[in-house]
């Protein structure tokens, strides 16, 4: 009887550390590192969703702004986190399929070093400008900077970031002359333009739709299909005579590579399940993006396809960050 209670005893000891270590996910706080500044569309995708996860999970979930580099800090910082599900990525297209392409060593890969959690929104750009340049369409600003040659510049998030792209690819398509200028996110360039530091900046709706809204900025155009229902008035691109200029930026979820399966399957739920929300589905509508749900396995797919469509349209614009 006792060598029967001692080796119950051993037995215990043995697999009691393994069990509270490994415990139920989450027991501590989470985070989602943002690759950006706070204030721009990144940072409000992940605002988005951090509240209703942390109720969801029942542990806080906290956003932590890594700005620079383009993105680069903050997606470092994820790829060599521990694997555990405590440390995410609030991932920009930008930067995630963007950067792999214009850094000759960006310090981390797109596939091997994260795994697809879940697509979160999708958000056009819109062209937006300082309130007192004199122009109030894309027509109007594409006539002033063929008048005005240089005298023009635009703010990006960072050198070869989608909105480095976008304006780029005006000037390619209009034949205009804007210089760049790069900031470390979107919130700062928003401020500055509003400040009248730089004259246009061509970024997503939810950066500057409450800008447009108090008539801080202006809205010359969308590179979407349609209007947007945030910006009714504001026309697209093709409506505006610049047909083929449309691009689409998104914002989604990454652990670092070797998170678990069941963690990712996990986060994916219930992020789809947050995404559905009515309350949550308005806010991304009202800042002029749109919630979309996948599988990790969809989002794999989708991150491979996106990396190579951009790493195309980046060598045609023989863009380069550095």
């Amino acid at each position: 009887m006792q060598r029967r209670h001692l080796l119950a005893l051993a037995a215990a000891a043995a697999v009691t550390p393994q069990a509270f270590a490994q415990g139920k996910y989450p027991s501590r706080p989470i985070t989602i590192v943002v690759p950006t500044a706070p204030g721009g569309s990144t940072d409000f995708t992940a605002r988005l969703i951090a509240d209703p996860l942390s109720r969801a999970l029942g542990q806080p979930v906290i956003v932590d702004n890594k700005p620079g580099a383009s993105g680069n800090i903050g997606n470092q910082f994820v790829a060599r986190a521990k694997p555990d599900g405590y440390t995410l990525l609030l991932s920009y297209s930008g930067y995630h399929v963007g950067n792999p392409h214009l850094f000759k060593q960006a310090g981390w890969d797109p596939i091997k070093d994260f795994a697809p959690v879940a697509m979160l929104t999708r958000a056009p750009q819109v062209i937006a400008a300082r309130p007192t340049l004199p122009v109030n369409n894309l027509k109007e600003l594409i006539a002033y900077a063929k008048a005005n040659p240089g005298k023009l510049n635009y703010a990006s998030s960072g050198n070869g970031s989608i909105q480095h792209i976008a304006g780029e690819l005006l000037k390619q398509l209009t034949g205009v002359f804007i210089t760049h200028i790069p900031y470390k996110g979107s919130g700062p360039a928003v401020q500055d333009l509003m400040g009248g530091q730089v004259d246009l900046f061509i970024t997503t709706p939810a950066g500057v739709v409450s800008q447009v809204q108090a008539g801080k900025l202006k809205a010359l155009a969308v590179t979407s299909k349609q209007r947007l229902a945030s910006m009714p008035n504001v026309p697209t691109a093709a409506e505006s005579g610049l047909n083929g200029y449309e691009l689409d930026s998104w914002f989604a979820l990454y652990a670092p590579a070797g998170t678990p399966p069941e963690i990712v399957n996990q986060l994916n739920a219930e992020i789809a399940k947050i995404l559905a929300m009515p309350e949550v589905k308005k806010k991304a509508d009202d800042s002029g993006t749109a919630v979309e749900t996948m599988t990790p396995a969809q989002f794999a797919a989708f991150t491979k396809k996106e990396l190579d469509y951009w790493g195309t349209v980046i060598r045609k614009a023989k863009i380069t960050a550095e």
